[in-house]
């Protein structure tokens, strides 16, 4: 394929010396397109850079501005979609969607619509500028949503009749039950779903059946929002749809399946992991989004404040040891050890994981995913990993005391380990612990520190506001008005921003408890959790209820956050 510098030379745009120049600029901007750079400085013009570019591709040239769209062919292509992806499409004809594109060199695009559209692809190249004025003319009007999609769909009474079909008692016809999970109505339905998901950077989708409707929620900042329901006779073909794409067996109604689905939406890659349960009135399948680009590993950005990070930074790097992350499902235990062994990842060292899944693949690191089915368990893992010579492990949790055990004897022959456990703060990480049955003398010896976590709602910044708390948060707390003197509260009024919620993100609570000589002592001489807690608080632990009364007041999050994920200490 012939370089775009040259194509640029070849159809006069510009000469062999500007052609060096611009080659210059491109090495001292590392993975900016040469193209965008020549744009940029005035060498060439908008169509000039599409004309190059169809003929670098071997494509034809259109000029959007001379073409009228019709609105059937429109409706191929979902407004989130056309938005995400810079295109419009032109034509259709023999199963095959012509679509104009600024960008055609990006080839992972054409693979990704082909997986949400099921059509064959044609492209034709158009500018950038032409590609936006046609996003407007075509799309900003229409705005089609989840809403106008599903009134379609109950509108649609040669849907209604096929999905009445399949829904009749006796043997399933998988042909009939493919063709409608592949009708484009249901596709585009799915597509418009995950494309909004991902968008708002959701963590879960739920796809929920009951005896009347068919509920999809979003979870997002670890909150479930409810959509438009489609129709209920539609319920069995999005759950065929979403186990096709899973790949699971779509002829297994009676047993649980899990899956995972890989898309790479507008050039980045988002995992699916996708859970199939049966009910009393279906499948009802929940669908977990990882989104790598959304992440990220840095113990920087998890939102630990200075002091706590240093005290954590310091504990990571000893020797040997074990370090504790502790807190419910969905707290972010794993981003905070990821973000630990991102940091500690160096080629002098060995760090080797074994989870439950595997969540982020990163390089330089041994990762190994359970699957107790065929007896590789944590426990199993753990002594193969030893064979291994490691430096540091990561046991995805510790859900056993044989887990337990031999993560006590790998820390110490000399291993750091890192691990999750479900508790509710540190403290009480230790009693459960002796209630696994390790002895105390056993965990003194090894556990370096433990580190609880909680994730609040972070308040949106457009529609921040100064609120005084009210006397129901006042009895919560145990505050009299003594307490709130010279202090300020907040809260989000709610905006387009924030889909009118108040929040936009999420940000951490942290309680990071340091064994020392003296807690050591303590938990030997089988100490109580609330005397744990009263000493550590006297060596400068904060507890997670300070900690979030602290976000409080400096406006981070609201009262009502910090009420309701974390509990009064005694």
């Amino acid at each position: 394929m012939r370089r775009i510098g040259q194509i640029f030379v070849d159809l006069g745009f510009i000469d062999e010396y500007q052609l060096e120049m611009l080659l210059e600029e491109q090495e001292q901007r590392p993975g900016e397109l040469l193209g965008k750079i020549a744009e940029e400085l005035t060498l060439i013009t908008d169509d000039q850079l599409a004309q190059a570019l169809a003929e670098q591709m071997g494509l034809q040239v259109i000029q959007l501005s001379d073409v009228v769209v019709p609105e059937e062919v429109l409706a191929y292509v979902t407004e989130p979609m056309a938005q995400l992806y810079k295109i419009i499409p032109v034509s259709f004809r023999d199963n095959t969607l012509t679509i104009a594109m600024c960008d055609p060199q990006n080839l992972s695009t054409l693979d990704e619509l082909r997986t949400f559209l099921g059509y064959e692809i044609r492209v034709v190249v158009s500018s950038e500028r032409e590609i936006l004025q046609a996003l407007d003319r075509y799309y900003a009007a229409d705005n089609e949503s989840v809403e106008s999609l599903v009134s379609d769909m109950e509108e649609d009474e040669e849907l209604a009749k096929a999905a009445e079909a399949i829904d009749q008692e006796g043997p399933i016809d998988l042909t009939s039950v493919e063709a409608l999970a592949d009708s484009a109505p249901v596709r585009k339905l799915l597509n418009m779903v995950l494309l909004l998901a991902i968008r708002d950077h959701a963590s879960d989708l739920h796809f929920e059946p009951f005896e009347d409707e068919f509920k999809i929620r979003i979870k997002a900042d670890g909150v479930l929002y409810e959509m438009v329901p489609p129709p209920r006779h539609l319920a069995f073909a999005i759950t065929t749809r979403i186990k096709v794409m899973a790949d699971l067996d779509i002829a297994e109604r009676r047993l649980p399946q899990d899956g995972r689905i890989e898309l790479s939406v507008g050039g980045h890659p988002v995992d699916l992991r996708v859970s199939v349960l049966p009910t009393m009135f279906g499948e009802s399948v929940v669908m977990r989004v990882l989104d790598r680009s959304v992440v990220s590993l840095d113990l920087n950005k998890v939102g630990m404040d200075s002091p706590t990070l240093k005290k954590f930074r310091s504990v990571i790097h000893k020797p040997n040891g074990i370090v504790l992350v502790t807190g419910p499902t969905g707290s972010g235990k794993t981003t905070t050890l990821y973000s630990a062994l991102s940091e500690l990842n160096s080629i002098d060292e060995k760090l080797i994981t074994t989870e439950d899944p595997v969540e982020y693949d990163i390089d330089g690191i041994i990762q190994i995913p359970i699957d107790s089915s065929i007896g590789v368990t944590f426990a199993a893992c753990l002594r193969a990993i030893l064979r291994q010579d490691p430096d540091k492990i990561l046991v995805g949790e510790i859900r056993d005391l044989e887990t337990a055990e031999i993560a006590v004897q790998s820390s110490l022959t000399g291993h750091m380990v890192f691990s999750t456990l479900h508790t509710n703060d540190a403290p009480s990480t230790i009693t459960r612990l002796r209630d696994m049955g390790i002895p105390p003398f056993l965990i003194t010896a090894t556990v370096e520190a433990i580190l609880a976590q909680r994730l609040v709602r972070r308040i949106c910044t457009q529609c921040k506001e100064e609120v005084p708390p009210t006397a129901e948060q006042m009895a919560d707390l145990g505050w009299t008005h003594q307490d709130i003197e010279g202090k300020k509260y907040y809260r989000g009024a709610g905006c387009d921003a924030c889909n009118h919620t108040g929040y936009k993100g999420r940000v951490g609570l942290f309680e990071l408890m340091i064994m020392n000589d003296d807690l050591r002592d303590m938990v030997a001489s089988k100490g109580s959790t609330d005397e744990l807690r009263d000493r550590a608080q006297s060596y400068g632990m904060v507890t997670l209820r300070d900690a979030g009364l602290g976000a409080a007041s400096s406006g981070t999050t609201t009262l009502d956050e910090v009420i309701r994920e974390t509990i009064l200490e005694a």
